[in-house]
């Protein structure tokens, strides 16, 4: 009865163990179409300004819904306090709702792929109310 007892127990722990480690994601993936980021703030070359890069892509494709009565507000004074009290640039930045919004089939044809992707490296590095 011992020795049924300890093979069953054996069999459930290897049981157990095949079903513990086939259930853990090894993978990562990519998103594609999006540009690799230097989080560590030593790469310059790609460092992106709020005032000079990510509003004008707001004020050529955005304000002209986006003035006030709808969120987030993209009028250039109140832009950057809307974004960011408003929860919609979070980290990552493929997950914010700024970036989904822009992806979304509603908004899919406002915005170039390269004007999201300037906007998706400003989330990724901080997204911060700078000037270059």
């Amino acid at each position: 009865m011992a020795k049924i007892s300890k093979n069953l127990l054996l069999l459930i722990s290897i049981i157990a163990g095949v079903i513990y480690f086939s259930s853990c994601e090894k993978y990562t993936f990519r998103v594609e179409g999006l540009p690799p980021v230097d989080t560590s703030g030593t790469d310059t070359t790609n460092y992106v300004s709020y005032s000079a890069e990510v509003q004008p892509i707001f004020n050529a494709s955005c304000v002209s819904c986006h003035k006030g009565a709808r969120n987030p507000d993209l009028r250039p004074e109140n832009s950057y306090a809307s974004l960011t009290s408003g929860g919609y640039v979070t980290q990552p930045a493929a997950d914010s709702k700024l970036y989904k919004q822009l992806n979304a089939s509603s908004h899919k044809s406002i915005t170039t792929q390269a004007q999201k992707n300037t906007i998706y490296l400003w989330i990724s590095q901080g997204a911060k109310n700078n000037k270059k």
